[in-house]
């Protein structure tokens, strides 16, 4: 057999002529298809065998990611029915339930879910509408919101916002019993760290990001908030010997600060007030979450493993809830003279690596 490729005109080789000589092959003398020594040529044309391979290809493709997304859903749905309190017939019924549990698309960007803790304030609306309008990309920023306390009023407020944002309940509306002397006025803070907790494990092991940036309804953020996070999160991605990036300056009064809004720093106290973390590191938190005061959990060595946040020299976010768990006292005396940024600094067209 000879094997022989054609080319186009443009010099491309794409057919192939199988030859057979009938003198050589033909070792029947009774046949006469070819007794006059001609050729049989058959031609297959690969450019239409290679389109039908690419659509072949295709096809397995889209059942393949259809069949990953079948998993994901199925593999979940147990799971948020348990922590919502629902059965799996509920949550199968519940549309907008079903839809979260598929998780963010698939995006080449970076996905940095923004998760929003409420409870009994309305002026929630407050940040949101910050939140809204400083955020140039839905994509990038997605926001979840997570209410306790089941007031009405807020949960109204946060349901106006329909589809703009996805919204969660924290189930768990039990009293905390505290005992010994003194023990009630702490019992906020037990109900903050179980909130925290149920929604940062919903949030990265149902919902499935691998990033979140957490704020709280008392909070008013800066023009160059997003941006912000955005230049950092490569830093907090690929350096091990970071954990958190905060938006908060503990010292950041007018009178203790540099007036360069360009200027972050690490820093070996963990900040808090609009922070971002990986999944990576609620995996190594999860299991042993404290049932109160979880920021200052989260600042001691066995937790910070010499691990570092990078803060900013003016902060980003300013609190204006003078009324919460601790009445007002340090809102008074501290908080409330919190410099919050006010020019825009494009960080993400900045050169960063001085931080690694």
């Amino acid at each position: 057999h000879k094997k022989n490729f054609i080319k186009n005109k443009s010099g491309v080789e794409n057919s192939e002529k199988i030859v057979t000589n009938s003198a050589n092959n033909n070792t029947n003398p009774n046949n006469n298809n070819n007794d006059d020594g001609k050729e049989m040529i058959k031609t297959i044309n690969f450019d239409d065998i290679s389109t039908k391979i690419e659509r072949l290809e295709y096809d397995l493709s889209q059942q393949t990611k259809s069949t990953e997304v079948m998993l994901r859903l199925l593999k979940n749905i147990g799971k948020m029915a348990k922590m919502m309190n629902k059965t799996v017939d509920e949550v199968i019924n519940d549309g907008k339930l079903l839809r979260s549990l598929i998780g963010p698309p698939p995006n080449k960007k970076p996905v940095i879910c923004v998760l929003l803790f409420a409870c009994n304030r309305v002026t929630v609306k407050r940040n949101l509408e910050q939140l809204f309008k400083y955020r140039n990309d839905s994509e990038i920023f997605p926001i979840v919101v997570s209410q306790d306390c089941n007031h009405e009023p807020t949960r109204q407020i946060i349901e106006s916002y329909g589809d703009k944002l996805t919204f969660i309940q924290q189930p768990d509306q039990s009293d905390i019993i505290l005992k010994g002397k003194n023990q009630k006025k702490f019992k906020g803070y037990y109900k903050i760290s179980r909130h925290y907790g149920w929604a940062l494990n919903y949030t990265f092991n149902v919902l499935n990001y691998e990033t979140v940036l957490i704020v709280e309804d008392d909070l008013d953020i800066s023009s160059d908030f997003f941006e912000y996070f955005l230049a950092l999160y490569p830093l907090l991605r690929s350096d091990s010997s970071l954990y958190c990036i905060s938006a908060w300056n503990d010292n950041g009064k007018q009178s203790l600060i540099e007036k360069d809004p360009t200027k972050l720093f690490r820093s070996d106290f963990f900040p808090g007030l609009g922070w971002m973390l990986t999944k990576d590191l609620w995996l190594e938190f999860q299991h042993k979450w404290p049932k109160a005061f979880w920021d200052d959990w989260i600042r001691e060595p066995e937790q910070r493993k010499n691990r570092a946040c990078i803060r900013p020299e003016i902060s980003r976010t300013r609190t204006f809830g003078k009324k919460g768990v601790s009445n007002g006292l340090f809102f008074e005396k501290h908080l409330k003279f919190i410099h919050l940024n006010d020019e825009f600094v494009p960080f993400t067209k900045m050169n960063l690596s001085y931080l690694l």
